[in-house]
């Protein structure tokens, strides 16, 4: 079995490069949720649902979340009311999260929810909530405390980030296909998600890391970072604000003691010795998906690289 830590757009076609070239029924991928939020009433799990459409094969092949061809009469509807539409909703992404909340109200879990949405898309992977229990990202800015939606989305990322923070987290308890996809694992994949906001709240919770940290199988991070830029996101300005260093160094120092390999991008070669000294294996490619038939050769690489590591793996 293969389990990915995902979160955003890289972790989605990343999560979906590797159901390509592998049995996606052998598959689970743990998904932050760190970013959902209540709007217009309902609940919002955008990194849940990226990762959803991108492996049902729908996604908006542009932004890479959303829905492909997806109308907004919805969003302009509400703008006739004098309400601002800040965060973009297509009319059918609505129906998932008007399901969803539904289903939520009726206290049914999360997991079980996601479960239902994507068997019902044709998904055969498994996408596991990293939690049932609300979490919540908040950003430390000059100006104070934001919700991770705003500073992401109403705000642009335009705010330099001092601080975060994850309301909740005490109190979110691993799950039991998560901890069992973790615990099972012939090979573990960190995608090419933010280290701090996508992948930092699943390890946030102590099984979750416990499991990396006490690993039997290969466990592989692809660098979100190159050439010392995300290639989507504020990753590369977080990391910077947040006294890390933006490249694919600085990931390998933050990832260290939880993972046997790196994948990093052809123009951060020069990177590699220094990552190996960490006791870090490397394996220098085109880390970059340029479209969707190139998620496969990415993945392929990935894995293969995987299976080099089995015999590296800590006693």
């Amino acid at each position: 079995m293969i389990t990915i830590l995902a979160g955003g757009v890289g972790g989605a076609r990343f999560a979906d490069g590797v159901a390509k070239v592998s049995d996606p029924d052998a598959i689970s991928i743990i998904v932050n949720t760190a970013d959902d939020f209540d709007h217009y009433g309902l609940r919002i799990c955008p990194d849940i649902d990226t990762v959803m459409y991108n492996l049902a094969g729908i996604a908006d092949p542009v932004n890479g979340w959303g829905i492909a061809g997806d109308t907004r009469a919805t969003l302009d509807g509400i703008a006739a009311y004098g309400e601002d539409p800040w965060f973009l909703l297509g009319d059918r992404d609505f129906s998932t999260h008007i399901l969803r909340s539904a289903w939520l109200n009726k206290d049914i879990p999360l997991t079980s929810v996601i479960y239902f949405l994507r068997s019902r898309l044709g998904i055969a992977s498994q996408i596991l909530p990293m939690t049932d229990q609300p979490v919540a990202t908040m950003i430390e800015t000059a100006d104070g405390t934001l919700a991770f939606q705003d500073y992401f989305v109403r705000r642009r990322q335009a705010d330099d980030v001092t601080g975060v923070t994850f309301a909740g987290i005490e109190n979110a308890l691993p799950t039991e296909p998560a901890t069992t996809a973790l615990t099972h694992a012939a090979l573990i994949l960190l995608a090419p998600s933010n280290p701090i906001v996508s992948i930092g709240p699943i390890l946030a919770i102590p099984t979750y890391r416990d499991a990396l940290a006490n690993r039997t199988s290969p466990t592989i991070a692809v660098s979100p970072i190159i050439g010392g830029k995300a290639l989507k996101g504020p990753a590369d300005r977080m990391l910077a604000s947040l006294g890390h260093e933006s490249s694919a160094l600085g990931i390998a120092r933050m990832y260290q003691g939880l993972i046997d390999g790196l994948v990093i991008d052809q123009q951060d070669a020069d990177l590699a010795p220094a990552i190996e000294a960490l006791g870090i294996r490397t394996l220098t490619t085109d880390a970059i998906m340029h479209d969707i038939p190139d998620r496969a050769r990415f993945a392929a690489e990935v894995l293969a690289f995987g299976q080099s590591l089995k015999q590296a793996v800590p006693a």
